[in-house]
């Protein structure tokens, strides 16, 4: 039987989102077919998780000792929701030691990590983007050109990360720098984007065989101003509709424009890719290498929509 970590924690503020994940993971994988074995990574230790205690994990092969005897991994599903699993660094690791892992190759993560660079790199390839522009740590801040670029409402979030934690949305000019400095709360750049009035949708997907499997997608309306944290974690703050409100040609155009995506970022495993629908033409907002898997998560909804089975799903993900 093939050991199967499957490794949470992570150094953003997104960790413990990242443990619910593994709650979900644990019952999704079937334990038929794999051991499953939690790895715990933060900046203070990687343990694996076995009976309640934390096991040193030797990391220059990913293995640990349990009962004196040497135990192998033979494969990584990452459910780390920030850094470092999202962002490459993790990914890396694991190309170097030769680990088979769940997700995207460390380029394409540290790319898609980064909201800016993604949606700047899509956009040049003919993906259609919203506008933005990118704020440093100790860059000045002109309001007034902010304004006249982007208008008003816009959104100001970390450029790295998730869209969790340190996003606001910006009705005035004089909210500008607050919403700036919290945003760098989590991670030293930031992105102003302009604010795009449409149908926010979400689409999972994965490639099996050299083929795209499709979910179907989630129309997303939340009570609050956007799909934030209290939206997303708290009961009855937003609607999760699966299948979308949406015809099934505005259906295919996403579909299309997410398989693009996938393929110019050459990416592996099961992602998901978050749209606004303007009008009928679909704008990217974000990629998410490392979907969250709780039990309510939209992936989840996402497969059981769709007929199939997480042991399905997930052993296919697995052997690919």
């Amino acid at each position: 039987m093939k050991t199967v970590a499957i490794v949470y924690g992570g150094y953003s503020s997104e960790a413990g989102v990242s443990e619910k994940s593994l709650a979900g993971l644990l019952t999704f994988i079937p334990t038929d077919v794999y051991n499953l074995v939690p790895v715990f990574i933060s900046r203070e230790e990687w343990s694996a998780v076995v009976d309640g205690k934390h096991l040193p994990i030797d990391r220059t092969d990913f293995s640990f000792v349990l009962n004196g005897a040497k135990q192998r991994i033979d494969y990584a599903y990452i459910t780390i929701h920030g850094e470092p699993g999202e962002n490459g660094q993790l990914v890396g690791y694991f190309e170097m030691i030769g680990m088979p892992h769940s997700t995207c190759p460390a380029l394409a993560s540290a790319m898609t990590y980064n909201k800016f660079v993604c949606n700047t790199f899509l956009g040049a390839c003919g993906v259609n983007v919203a506008k933005r522009h990118l704020l440093r740590k100790d860059d000045n801040i002109d309001e007034a050109s902010l304004v006249a670029e982007l208008g008003l409402p816009m959104f100001i979030k970390p450029a790295a990360g998730g869209s969790s934690f340190g996003v606001t949305k910006v009705k005035k000019a004089s909210e500008i720098k607050a919403a700036v400095a919290k945003a760098l709360n989590e991670s030293e750049d930031v992105v102003c984007e302009e604010f795009l009035n449409g149908t926010e949708v979400t689409c999972g997907m994965y490639k099996a065989k050299n083929e795209y499997v499709m979910l179907p997608l989630t129309e997303v309306v939340s009570s609050n101003e956007f799909f934030d944290y209290e939206a997303k974690y708290t009961p009855g703050k937003a609607q999760e509709i699966t299948p979308a409100r949406v015809s099934d040609a505005i259906r295919d155009k996403v579909y299309a424009e997410a398989r693009k995506v996938y393929s110019l970022m050459q990416m592996h495993g099961i992602v998901r890719i978050d749209f606004i629908i303007v009008g009928e033409k679909p704008y990217l907002m974000e990629v998410n290498t490392t979907p969250g898997m709780t039990q309510t998560s939209f992936i989840p909804q996402q497969i059981a929509a769709s007929g199939r089975t997480m042991k399905e799903v997930f052993t296919t993900i697995i052997e690919n």
